[in-house]
């Protein structure tokens, strides 16, 4: 009987106890209702009120004017140009981006922290600075175009300028994605598929690349969606010829100069439209992919 009543609280200790289990954890931050406020604050000031009022602009004008501003044949190519260079990009970058990262991770060698830093230089050097620099490498008269051109390989002032102006931009983003990824994986587990006989590619496809999938679709996607937004490198790569070489970032800076406000967010919404759907399309990829990774571990 001591013995149970000394192990038992006194009956004034246990309304405290109670009390302290009850009591919520200090917060850093300050509560939910005044962080979530906050948050829905900044986002519709940074991005929500800007798209509303970019639907509201595109409002004035009607069904046919729009579909005239949207679908004029100048505009159509500069949709595909946009468009088709971004993910031609964006899929280099993809195989490339990996490689890179794959080396910059498994190797060790001189001047690997010199490549590392130059990966983040299209971050930090401004892309009006990018273009100017590809257009001298890549002219008629650069250091690479003046040799080039004599075989009929024409890079610069073509969309073939386009597409590389873009692979460099995008580049960082599927390293940066993947590198992290590629350190944190588990070594043993490509040990154990060598040890069982795997070749190097079934230890890739099957070990591998169902780990770093994931990362590889995000960087993919953040890489399309940077091209897609780009102007100050492609500009003076391009050449914007209409029809041939003009973006649609560029096709929008021209109505905007006209005073054509209308007709420049006509445009902008329906490439704020494409650009939600394919960004859709690939975090359902992305989620899926999660899922079978998931499902198989």
């Amino acid at each position: 009987m001591t013995a149970l009543s000394s192990a038992a609280p006194p009956a004034a200790v246990a309304p405290a106890l109670r009390a302290g289990a009850k009591r919520a954890p200090r917060r850093v931050l300050p509560g939910f209702r005044l962080t979530l406020g906050y948050t829905v604050f900044y986002l519709s000031l940074i991005v929500l009120i800007p798209i509303v009022a970019l639907f509201f602009k595109t409002f004035t004008l009607t069904w046919d004017q729009f579909w005239m501003a949207v679908t004029s044949p100048r505009v159509l190519a500069s949709y595909r140009l946009t468009f088709g260079a971004s993910l031609i990009a964006a899929l280099v970058n993809l195989v490339f981006g990996l490689l890179l990262a794959w080396v910059l991770v498994r190797y060790r060698f001189p001047g690997k922290k010199l490549i590392d830093a130059l990966v983040d230089l299209p971050f930090a050097l401004p892309t009006a600075v990018a273009g100017i620099s590809l257009t001298a490498l890549l002219a008629g008269n650069g250091w690479i175009g003046q040799y080039l051109e004599p075989m009929g390989i024409k890079l610069a002032f073509t969309p073939a300028g386009v597409v590389i102006a873009l692979i460099f931009v995008g580049l960082p983003f599927v390293v940066r994605t993947v590198q992290p990824v590629l350190e944190d994986a588990e070594k043993e587990l490509e040990e154990a598929a060598t040890s069982l006989g795997a070749t190097r590619l079934q230890i890739f496809t099957k070990v591998i690349l169902p780990h770093i999938a994931p990362a590889l679709l995000t960087g993919f996607a953040m890489a399309f969606a940077r091209a897609i937004g780009e102007y100050g490198s492609v500009i003076f790569i391009a050449g914007n010829m209409p029809m041939i070489s003009e973006i649609t970032p560029l096709i929008i800076i021209g109505k905007l100069e006209q005073y054509d406000v209308a007709g420049a967010t006509a445009v902008a919404v329906v490439m704020l439209l494409i650009s939600f759907v394919l960004l859709l399309v690939i975090n359902a990829l992305q989620t899926w992919q999660r899922r079978n990774t998931g499902a198989s571990s």
